[in-house]
C-alpha cells in the first residue's frame, strides 16, 4: 500500500513544526513541559496522517489555525522570537492548505466536462 503525496507532505510539514518547537524552546527552563505541550501534537498527527486517519487530518487542519494564530501573537509580542513564530505561521499556513486538499481536489478538480 502506498502513502498519497499529499499525505506524505502533511506529514513532513509536522514534523517541521515540531523541529521549530524543539528549538524554539530549547533553552525553556521546563524543557520537558513545553516540548510535551508543543512538539508532541504534531509528531502524533504526523503518525496518524500517515496511518490514514480522516481524524487527524482534520485536526490538522483545525489546530493550524490555533498554530497560526499562537505564531501570529507571539511575532507581535516578543520580537526576539519573532524569527520562530513566522516560521510557526508560515507553516501552519502550508499544514491548512495541505489538510484542506482532498477537499479542494473534490470540490474543484477533475470534474466531468459537458455539465
Amino acid at each position: 500500500m502506498t502513502i498519497p503525496r499529499h499525505r506524505v507532505a502533511l506529514a513532513a510539514l509536522l514534523v517541521a513544526l515540531a523541529a521549530v518547537f524543539v528549538a524554539w524552546f530549547r533553552d525553556d527552563p521546563r524543557p520537558f513541559a513545553a516540548l510535551a505541550v508543543f512538539a508532541a501534537p504534531p509528531l502524533l498527527l504526523a503518525a496518524g496522517v500517515l496511518r490514514g486517519s480522516r481524524v487527524a487530518a482534520f485536526a490538522c487542519g483545525v489546530l493550524g489555525l490555533a498554530w497560526f494564530c499562537h505564531g501570529v501573537m507571539l511575532a507581535y509580542d516578543r520580537p526576539v522570537e519573532r524569527s520562530y513564530a513566522l516560521a510557526e505561521v508560515a507553516l501552519a499556513i502550508v499544514i491548512v492548505i495541505a489538510a484542506s486538499y482532498p477537499g479542494l481536489q473534490a470540490r474543484f478538480g477533475g470534474r466531468p466536462r459537458g455539465r
